[in-house]
């Protein structure tokens, strides 16, 4: 069933695109009902404009808190015309059905982002009648059609100016968004709220999220994906091919252990696992260090950093095949280099939004989602403590220190060997910690990296001495683990008999 329009109700906040709307509406007779600033605009534009206090015989009050809030307006919007009674009590009270509601909301998420919004400037930015109209008419779309963004107006118009009636399949399609658009607006209110309460997680999970790009495919090209949310605020792409899920995924994973370090520091990813870490007085020295770990991993991998990267930088990951880079900013001399490849991605990143942002972490699950604080404490001071006969060195101490940093980003079982400025060896993801061990030991060998001296970070406990004695035959000298294990005294003393110093840290980092 197509709807005719000749009535229509107009009040934005957002007046893009409105006057071509309106005078469209206005070329085919259909009436315009208008309130404040909204009826201000078309009149000063030359639209005859119905104001709503003729419509309601009742004056907008408390600063407008109070205008659509009416019967004559809701009764107007809500009316099933298909029923008698409806229609008899539009006639019984003198309303007028209105066929076409043209409603965005006042601009809460945007004065919320305002540096010097108060609270009481956002309080009075939460919309109240124009999220009732919004549902309304979307619950009566049979009979009323929701507009709720100027990006809309262009396919109405289209329906319109051919036939002066809009579908109904497409009134479905109008209602569908329109409550996506109220469930986001609501969701941002309380996700503001949330910010003003203690609880850190509430007994329900509110999400909003718009689109922020679409996506090719997923992790796998049978996947269809987007991505929600404003990841590009924090990651701006300058070059390359679009971004794809798992490059996605990687630059956040990149990007994030970067951020653990103040001094410069090259971080190289691969299927989402850190292969090379290192630091150093500038950006060159700590790529060598950290591409000396794994010479094999990082081929088609991802490099973050954190200081901006200029030409002689890029002259030297020449040679290295790389899907993506990560970088503060770019001298526009390293710019224009890196640019002659014209599918490697490169990406700028801002660390300060970035480690804002980093409050939340969600999974999906069977029916449901997971939902968790993320891991923003590497260890506390007051729970660290030396448990050998053997106290760590000044330099063993920054070498643990190192090591649980990129531990933490490492997929459980995690194993990281370590000096004070660079990765020497990492064992991931493997279901027994001994194997992840195993695997960091043979790694080095191939790599030809001696362990001897190194520390050694272990994400959970050791739950035997097997996976210490790993380290101890490797040549490590310190080791940096959570601790609580039953067998916690049986790995001291294996420590103890060898001579190895070993910290408990009392915060588990498992990441699956």
């Amino acid at each position: 069933m197509n709807l005719s329009i000749q009535r229509a109700l107009l009040s934005v906040s957002d007046k893009s695109g409105l006057l071509e709307l309106a005078t469209a509406l206005v070329a085919k007779g259909v009436e315009i009902i208008s309130t404040g600033g909204t009826a201000t605009y078309l009149r000063n534009n030359g639209i005859t404009v119905t104001s709503l206090q003729d419509i309601t015989n009742f004056p907008e009050i408390m600063d407008g808190r109070v205008k659509t809030l009416h019967p004559n307006i809701y009764g107007g919007i809500l009316a099933n015309l298909a029923v008698e009674d409806h229609k008899k009590a539009l006639i019984d009270h003198s309303i007028l059905s209105i066929d076409l509601v043209v409603v965005n909301l006042y601009p809460f998420e945007e004065t919320v982002k305002k540096p010097h919004s108060t609270h009481e400037d956002i309080i009075e930015n939460i919309d109240i009648g124009g999220p009732s109209m919004v549902r309304a008419s979307a619950k009566n779309y049979l009979w009323t059609t929701i507009l709720t963004h100027p990006n809309q107006y262009t396919t109405f118009l289209e329906y319109f100016n051919d036939t002066s009636s809009i579908p109904e399949e497409y009134r479905l399609q109008l209602a569908k968004e329109a409550f996506q658009h109220t469930a986001y607006y609501d969701a941002k209110i309380s996700a503001y709220f949330e910010t003003k309460s203690e609880d850190t997680l509430s007994s329900v999970s509110v999400l909003g999220y718009k689109e922020d790009f679409p996506l090719r495919y997923g992790e796998n090209n049978h996947q269809n994906a987007k991505l929600y949310g404003e990841f590009s605020s924090i990651f701006t792409k300058l070059h390359g091919k679009e971004l794809s899920y798992n490059n996605i995924v990687d630059t956040d994973s990149s990007a994030k252990l970067c951020a653990e370090f103040e001094e410069p520091t090259v971080v190289i990813i691969k299927h989402n696992n850190p292969c090379g870490v290192g630091s150093s007085a500038n950006l060159i020295s700590a790529f060598e260090k950290a591409f000396s770990t794994d010479v094999v991993s990082p081929f088609g991998g991802i490099i973050a950093v954190n200081r901006e990267v200029d030409l002689k930088f890029t002259q030297r990951i020449e040679s290295l095949f790389l899907e993506l880079l990560v970088a503060p900013s770019f001298t526009p001399e390293a710019l224009e280099y890196l640019r002659k490849k014209k599918d490697r991605r490169i990406v700028t990143v801002d660390y300060s939004l970035l480690k804002s942002s980093n409050v939340r972490e969600i999974k999906s699950v069977s029916g449901g989602i997971l939902v968790q604080e993320s891991d923003n404490i590497l260890f506390d001071s007051e729970q660290l403590r030396c448990v050998t006969n053997r106290q760590p060195s000044e330099e063993e101490l920054q070498a643990m220190h190192y090591a649980l940093k990129i531990a933490k980003h490492v997929k459980s079982n995690a194993i990281v060997y370590a000096s004070a400025d660079q990765s020497l060896a990492i064992g991931a993801g493997q279901m027994s910690r001994v194997d992840s061990a195993r695997i960091a030991v043979l790694k080095a060998k191939e790599a030809g990296i001696t362990l001897k001296g190194s520390a050694v970070a272990s994400d959970a406990f050791f739950p035997f001495a097997d996976g210490l004695m790993q380290a101890v035959e490797a040549g490590a000298t310190s080791v940096i683990q959570p601790g609580g294990s039953k067998r916690d005294d049986e790995v001291i003393a294996a420590a103890n008999e060898h001579n190895i110093t070993m910290m408990f840290t009392g915060i588990r980092h498992f990441k699956h």
